[in-house]
């Protein structure tokens, strides 16, 4: 997930899109049926009640309003936040902000780049630094003080947006410099960024009539509440239920990690001496691999796939037939068949039905090989004599005993030699020989938890500054599960040169004290996955914020990260940094079982990621018919012909990429999008003289996609990479599926 400058630029809706992790993907649910799982027990204690509030600063005094000091051209005050100065400061935020539309939009001089486009740019700083907080503490420490704040400021920043883009004033000159035969003298990037601005407020409502556009200022405002509604409630399940485990019988099969992570979970909770397994994928996928306890398993595996679906006051199923039926009437009011429609016009897609031949394309191999993988687990089941059927809560803990059984590969043997500070040390050193990056510790930053850690970006070879970047790594109360990166600050350069700051958070369960944190392959791969975005961030060099570094289409923002996934396996990566604690390096024969098994589960892994992409599209090409979220979904997985021992990464109701923004509705599909283009970049490198590590296909992968931002239309971007358009071929080679007979080219449309 991940925070940017959106290109509807001061349009902001502080909005946190749940871009969790990787190319295969590393998000995780499924379901073909509506489970009823009681509540998971929750500790007993009353808490004491919370001390009253402190008064907000004065707005001449508030903290979050004034430019960001210190080194590093400035960075955020967390040290001086407070929760009672968020609402004063956005609405002092909007305010300047909307006083800066006004003067551009009411300018006496006619329409010209600098004074209506560039003036854009230059204005809403202010509330970008206001809005910036604002979304780290949603994200990473929402509590009961801040929710209230966050539920009360969504349908305001709504209503903010609105009045920007339906400003008829401003959008007329922004139209008359979009129009203007002038336009072709400018700047290719100055070209580009004219077509967003007209074409987001366009798409908006720019155009709309007048009744039209006031019932989207009351739309747009319902679904920020909703959207906010939405979130909290998955954070509430995640925090308020968890498996209790009360004895060392409660444990068996578990390792000494999970153990550790299970008893500080605990201990957190007032339950010193038990070991708490808690609602989160962080805690609960590792648990589902290893317990032998299979009563234990299915009890985890329900609490997990009802996150918000429990029928109580955080259930979800109410908001999401609310928002899909705002989505639709919203879509119909600017002149779209439904909302994926107009969801996807601005996309490399750019149709559903593009993104949906895609996605049937890769399904059906991919529930064939399901059927093999849930064969091979049978069978170890039966030779056991467990005398079961396979169901969801025993997928993972046979696909590991199949795992260890077909290569030879453990897991926990793996995991010895992934320490998350050595993998870190990976992911900079990986920087260093790709981008010629260098990553300095700091101290005397401000942050916002003890645990976040900052370090200096620079060139290796002149010593520049390139920015800071951030590291939250740790899960705790209060902050979303699963992996993502912000952008605190976007790069720019038009009227002076700013750098970026960036951040990589996780929720890796913390251990003992003093001891190395050992992390799986997958969590691994998800690192080298954020840090890509990091590194698309990092590297932007571009004029303009609103086209900077990740703010980029959606099908598109994926394809960066994705790739640099690919680093992982290297033997130049694993031989330097995958070590245990005595120092000693992963052996070879272990790593040939690795790459042996690459493509191991891979049925699994894209049966589940699919199937909730496959919903979330026809949940939003449904129009407005009334859905009921829950038979919409076990109707369409039946439909599809979906194993029932695999649920949907994220089922409806805990789906935050679609529902808690508009961020990834009918977008989940990008995923795939994206790693068409990452495995057909990949074999680029395999294919180089170099490798992964060749200097000339790295010059052009800077070159052509990480500076770029959104400057260049992607698909021309790709193709001057590539040297043609991306072939499917080598998507189903990397996922060990069945090429097509002929070569698939992916032709993806220009802008």
């Amino acid at each position: 997930m991940k925070l940017t400058r959106n290109p509807l630029i001061l349009a902001v809706t502080i909005a946190v899109a749940a871009c969790t992790t990787s190319s295969t993907t590393n998000d995780v649910n499924m379901t073909t049926t509506t489970s009823t799982a009681a509540p998971a027990p929750v500790a007993e204690t009353t808490p004491p009640p919370p001390p009253p509030a402190p008064a907000p600063a004065p707005a001449d005094q508030n903290p979050l309003l004034a430019p960001w000091t210190g080194p590093y051209g400035g960075v955020p005050p967390f040290d001086k936040v407070k929760v009672s100065d968020f609402k004063p400061a956005l609405e002092a935020a909007m305010a300047e902000n909307l006083a800066e539309i006004d003067q551009i939009a009411n300018n006496p001089e006619p329409p010209t780049f600098q004074n209506t486009i560039a003036a854009l740019e230059k204005s809403g700083r202010t509330l970008d630094r206001v809005g910036t907080i604002f979304g780290i503490w949603s994200s990473t420490m929402s509590d009961d003080d801040f929710q209230p704040v966050e539920l009360e400021m969504a349908p305001k920043l709504s209503e903010f947006g609105d009045k920007v883009t339906q400003n008829e004033p401003l959008f007329k000159r922004i139209e008359a410099v979009y129009n203007a035969p002038e336009k072709a003298s400018l700047t290719p990037e100055q070209q580009r960024l004219t077509w967003l601005y007209y074409t987001n407020f366009a798409r908006s409502g720019a155009r709309a009539d007048a009744e039209s556009k006031k019932r989207l200022v009351t739309i747009n405002q319902q679904l920020a509440e909703l959207y906010t509604k939405f979130a909290q409630n998955v954070l509430a399940d995640e925090k308020d239920r968890y498996v209790t485990l009360d004895s060392e019988a409660d444990l068996a099969g578990l390792t000494d990690s999970i153990r550790s992570g299970a008893a500080a979970a605990a201990e957190a909770k007032g339950l010193k001496g038990k070991w708490v397994i808690a609602n989160t994928r962080s805690a609960i996928e590792p648990f589902l691999t290893y317990s032998d306890r299979r009563d234990l398993r299915e009890k985890a595996w329900r609490m997990f796939v009802n996150r918000g679906d429990n029928g109580d006051a955080h259930d979800n199923n109410q908001i999401i037939t609310d928002i899909l039926r705002l989505r639709a009437e919203r879509a119909h009011l600017l002149g779209y068949k439904t909302h994926a429609h107009w969801r996807l016009e601005n996309s490399m897609a750019k149709t559903p039905e593009r993104a949906i031949e895609l996605m049937e394309a890769v399904w059906k191999p991919a529930v064939g090989r399901v059927r093999e993988e849930v064969r091979d687990m049978q069978a170890v089941a039966d030779k056991e004599g467990a005398h079961i059927k396979i169901e969801p809560w025993d997928y993972r803990y046979y696909a590991e005993k199949v795992r260890k059984a077909k290569y030879a590969l453990d897991q926990n043997e793996v995991k010895q030699y992934l320490q998350l500070d050595k993998m870190r040390d990976a992911i900079f050193w990986v920087a260093g020989e790709l981008f010629n990056f260098k990553f300095t510790s700091v101290e005397g930053v401000p942050v916002y938890q003890p645990d976040v850690r900052v370090w200096e970006v620079t060139d290796k070879t002149t010593g520049r500054h390139i920015g800071l970047w951030y590291f939250d790594p740790y899960a705790r109360a209060g902050k979303q599960s699963g992996a993502w990166m912000n952008a605190y600050r976007n790069q720019q350069k038009f009227d002076t040169d700013i750098t970026t700051i960036v951040s990589n958070n996780a929720n890796f369960v913390k251990g003992a004290p003093g001891q190395p944190l050992l992390i799986s392959w997958d969590d691994a791969t998800t690192m080298f996955h954020e840090f890509g975005h990091a590194l698309h961030g990092l590297s932007s060099n571009v004029n303009y914020p609103s086209v900077s570094g990740t703010a980029v289409f959606r099908d598109y923002v994926e394809f960066p990260s994705q790739l640099l996934e690919h680093w992982l396996p290297t033997k130049e990566v694993l031989q330097r940094f995958a070590v245990n604690v005595k120092g000693e390096p992963i052996p070879q024969k272990l790593v040939d079982r690795i790459k042996s098994a690459a493509t191991f589960n891979e049925g699994f892994r894209t049966v589940e990621y699919l199937s909730s992409a496959i919903v979330d599209m026809k949940l939003h090409l449904a129009g407005d018919q009334k859905i009921d979220p829950d038979a919409f979904e076990k109707q369409t997985l039946a439909e599809l012909g979906m194993p029932h021992e695999i649920v949907m990464r994220h089922r409806t109701p805990q789906f935050l990429h679609v529902f808690a923004g508009d961020g990834y509705s009918a977008g989940y599909y990008s995923y795939l999008w994206a790693d068409v283009l990452t495995a057909d970049a990949a074999e680029a490198f395999a294919e180089a003289p170099g490798g992964f590590y060749d200097q000339g296909v790295a010059q052009r992968l800077r070159q052509y996609i990480f500076t770029v931002g959104n400057t260049v239309d992607p698909a021309e971007g790709y193709k001057a990479f590539r040297g043609r358009d991306p072939k499917i071929d080598a998507l189903m080679r990397k996922r060990g599926f069945p090429v097509p007979g002929a070569t698939v080219r992916v032709t993806i449309p220009k802008q």
